[in-house]
């Protein structure tokens, strides 16, 4: 579709008409647009990835050996998020690898939605290994055994800075993408289950209280559980094709049917192919008489500029005395209707089946 055009309403002419010349385009991108930049490249994101990975890999290794060394469940939960960590960082990358191929066959979107299910699975893991260190911390709470508080202390300080440098590294990639996210999520919260296990290892070291290490650990799995289920939330949204959070597909309706010209939007939906990339469709009905290529515009440049909607698909049809049903035989969801003089019709924004 063309770029979206400001216009008057005294613009609508019947089809046909002389138009007068058009003004320059606004700067928004529109129906067709396909740029999708977050400022960060694709290139960028594999190299910030690639560099808190080998961080990750290397402290993990050291961590295993230490953990079973002191006793400590706090170290080796701390071992197991980053393990998760690792995985969420490899998925993360190969879903940027597959994002970048373009259409192909059968899959018009090409493989953006790849992330998604990588960030599904990161939200998954997460919540399986909360549960299993919820169980083994009340174990240990129950039968605490000997722990050593100085290597703990120690392990802890270390993974500290290996992880604030690893979330620093990933906080500069493109957060907007739900895959980078959920592995930044796992970075962020191994940062504070290390801080949790250092000062494990400080109680345990001054006070010999060996069931501060299962507190700690407890804390991990607490802060592991939050952070997988908003994962699994956000991501099921979207296989769900559910519309963006902040965006209500019923008050998008009304608002295109304030647009002058518009008599009835239906068979609207909006959803998200991948995380920051929504869609919209809608079948649009006008007046009789007017120009449906210049409201179809309108709506665009409404949808882009106002909600960032940029990839839009609309069929416009002149509204007639005809029954709606002859226009969709399965229309789906909400019918809205303009707002007349006497009022809004009897039957706006009710279901159409």
């Amino acid at each position: 579709m063309s770029a979206g055009t400001e216009h008057d309403p005294a613009d609508l002419r019947p089809t046909g008409e002389p138009v007068e010349a058009a003004r320059p385009a606004a700067a928004v991108p529109t129906g067709h647009g396909h740029g999708h930049g977050h400022g960060v490249s694709a290139d960028a994101d594999r190299k910030l990835l690639s560099g808190a990975l080998a961080l990750i890999l290397v402290f993990m290794a050291a961590e295993v050996v230490v953990g079973f060394a002191a006793g400590s469940l706090a170290l080796i939960t701390d071992a197991a998020h980053m393990l998760t960590d690792a995985i969420a960082i490899a998925l993360a990358l190969v879903a940027i690898r597959l994002a970048a191929r373009p259409p192909a066959g059968g899959f018009t979107f090409g493989f953006k939605r790849v992330e998604i299910l990588s960030a599904q699975a990161n939200g998954i893991t997460l919540l399986l290994l909360a549960a299993f260190f919820v169980y083994e911390s009340i174990q240990r709470m129950i039968h605490p055994p000997e722990v050593e508080g100085a290597l703990v202390l120690i392990v802890g300080v270390v993974g500290i800075f290996v992880n604030l440098a690893a979330t620093w590294l990933i906080s500069k990639a493109n957060r907007s993408s739900l895959n980078v996210e959920g592995a930044f999520q796992h970075i962020l919260n191994d940062l504070f289950a290390f801080i949790a296990t250092a000062l494990a290892g400080l109680v345990v070291l001054l006070t010999g209280f060996a069931r501060a290490d299962s507190i700690a650990a407890l804390v991990v799995a607490a802060l592991m559980l939050k952070a997988g289920i908003e994962l699994v939330r956000a991501s099921g949204r979207i296989f769900l094709e559910a519309a963006p959070a902040g965006l209500d597909p019923a008050e998008l309706g009304r608002e295109l049917c304030r647009i002058p010209g518009v008599v009835e939007v239906h068979d609207l939906h909006v959803w998200e192919i991948t995380s920051g990339e929504p869609a919209a469709s809608a079948h649009i009905l006008v007046r009789e008489g007017l120009d449906c290529h210049l409201i179809r515009e309108q709506i665009e440049q409404v949808l882009a500029e106002r909600h960032h909607l940029t990839h839009s698909t609309l069929q416009v049809d002149h509204a007639s005395g005809d029954i709606p049903e002859l226009h969709c035989s399965d229309a789906h969801g909400a019918v809205h209707r303009a707002v007349t003089g006497a009022g809004p019709a009897p039957d706006q924004a009710t279901p159409s089946h």
